[in-house]
């Protein structure tokens, strides 16, 4: 089993994981509110005439654990699905190695559902 993370803006969350429903097959994310910033370091806001710094923007952490004959397809999809096609800031994608996954309520090895 491959867990793949992805940090994407919020308004794609929908966006990438319909994709990944619909080009993969995958059912199944888990959907965390963060914030960070990347190489474009925040923003500026103007209120009321005034300058305001913001260092972190509004992100989401996309977390799939899928069967390792699925992730490369599932990093591409998450990938073309988050790039908005501006210069910075549409997010990364990265993949870690399982050695164990219990599904809670069946005490069962989460591979035997990924069939």
């Amino acid at each position: 089993m491959i867990k793949i993370e992805a940090v994407v803006r919020r308004d794609r969350v929908e966006t990438v994981v319909g994709a990944v429903e619909a080009e993969t097959g995958h059912v199944g994310v888990t959907v965390v509110d963060a914030i960070g910033h990347g190489r474009q370091r925040g923003v500026s806001h103007e209120y009321h005439g005034r300058t305001y710094e913001s260092h972190f923007l509004p992100k989401a952490l996309l977390i799939f654990i899928v069967p390792k004959n699925k992730a490369e397809k599932v990093v591409e999809v998450v990938a073309d699905a988050s790039r908005t096609g501006e210069e910075i800031g549409d997010g990364v994608v990265w993949t870690t190695e399982i050695h164990s996954v219990i599904h809670s309520r069946t005490d069962k090895p989460l591979h035997e559902y990924a069939k």
